[in-house]
């Protein structure tokens, strides 16, 4: 499995409810990644899309404890146990854990590379992932030339799970 997320200077991801910021070209980055593949997020993620409607082009799964959450075109997993079963025949390298915090947390243990847009700024946030540069586990294996949107600076880095 793969985790695609854009974090701030300290591995923040969002605020309440919201990502910290939208630079378009990381949205057409997370679009070339994740589109004909399977994308995993929770229930929350899925709701701050617009119209609350799941990613075209992308099998959508959500990850929730509510046995009766239903949206179409979207399948629902209510545990781990039961993802992985929705997954046994999907290659790992085709599945994107895309978020939220809790989700990101829950599965990055099965995730073995990791596509990260680097913003470099403090955002004030409330959700965050874990820091891969802090984790040993984690290797960065590439990082883009600087990009800028307005007077933000950020990467795009690809990190990967040693064995």
């Amino acid at each position: 499995m793969i985790l695609i997320a854009a974090v701030d200077n300290n591995w923040g991801i969002g605020l309440r409810g919201d990502l910290l910021v939208r630079i378009p070209a990381d949205q057409k980055y997370f679009r070339s990644k994740t589109i004909g593949h399977t994308v995993v997020m929770g229930r929350k993620t899925l709701e701050s899309f617009p119209g609350g409607q799941p990613l075209i082009k992308r099998r959508n799964i959500v990850l929730t404890r509510d046995e009766d959450y239903r949206v179409k075109g979207v399948e629902t997993a209510g545990s781990l146990e039961a993802l992985g079963e929705l997954l046994k025949d999907t290659d790992p390298d085709e599945v994107f854990c895309i978020g939220g915090g809790q989700v990101y947390r829950e599965l990055i243990d099965r995730c073995d590379k990791a596509y990260i847009t680097k913003i470099d700024k403090d955002f004030e946030a409330d959700t965050f992932i874990p820091d891969l540069d802090r984790d040993s586990e984690w290797e960065l294996v590439e990082e883009s030339e600087e990009q800028t949107y307005f007077d933000l600076i950020y990467y795009f880095r690809t990190y990967i799970k040693r064995n």
